[in-house]
């Protein structure tokens, strides 16, 4: 992702829904939405509002930092952050499951955890979870889970950066409107000396004419005497 910015106080907009971060956040919410219904109480836990909640905060934190990064790059990089916060809460949540019920959280050199790292780092649509989902049980959920929480963390970590050495580069909607301002300005001026020359160059291809016109003037005077 690079932002064309040259000349403009507005970044490029960013379409979120394309982004595989969100993508991949907005099927964690679903799969902990369902996860919590399936397999938590459904009354007297608030871990079950707690973990839907940095569920959802995750992705709609995302949703706000793309649609204020237009304005506000600060602002787009807090809220990614924010996001980032939400999921790691949920990651949590999902490994304290596992060891308050005794569950094993899959390490990488576990085959299923390596066919279901493959799986999660090629699919973005909970259309692609949900079969999947509906055969699984609380262990191979919540390793999913804990999957894409990792994924999606690392993905926004990468593009975190890339705000920030844009930010740099190119600082934020003050500067923005300053180097706007800055560069309508010089390329104003630089049209108003562009006229003066051609005005001078006009005024002197003028004066030469005028010239030329009298010579021709007094050499036909000259001829009429003879």
């Amino acid at each position: 992702m690079e932002y064309d910015t040259k000349g403009k106080v507005l970044k490029k907009n960013v379409t979120w829904q394309n982004l595989y971060f969100y993508r991949k956040s907005d099927v964690l919410y679903q799969l902990t939405v369902e996860f919590c219904h399936r397999y938590l109480p459904p009354y007297g836990d608030r871990t079950v509002d707690q973990m839907i909640q940095a569920a959802r905060s995750g992705k709609q934190n995302i949703v706000e930092g793309s649609e204020d990064g237009q304005t506000s790059s600060e602002m787009e990089i807090k809220l990614i952050n924010v996001a980032r916060g939400s999921l790691k809460e949920l990651l949590l949540d999902y490994q304290d499951y596992l060891n308050t019920h005794h569950l094993p959280h899959w390490e990488k050199d576990n085959p299923r955890q390596q066919l279901l790292r493959k799986f999660c780092s090629t699919h973005f649509d909970y259309s692609d979870y949900a079969p999947l989902v509906e055969k699984m049980n609380n262990e191979e959920m919540a390793n999913m889970a804990i999957t894409l929480c990792h994924q999606t963390d690392k993905l926004m970590y990468a593009y975190l950066q890339r705000l920030e050495r844009l930010f740099v580069e190119q600082g934020g909607i003050k500067e923005r409107m300053y180097a706007a301002r800055t560069g309508y300005r010089k390329a104003q001026d630089a049209h108003l000396q562009a006229l003066e020359d051609e005005n001078r160059q006009q005024k002197a291809q003028i004066a030469a004419l005028k010239k030329r016109i009298q010579e021709l003037e007094d050499e036909i005077k000259r001829m009429k005497k003879v």
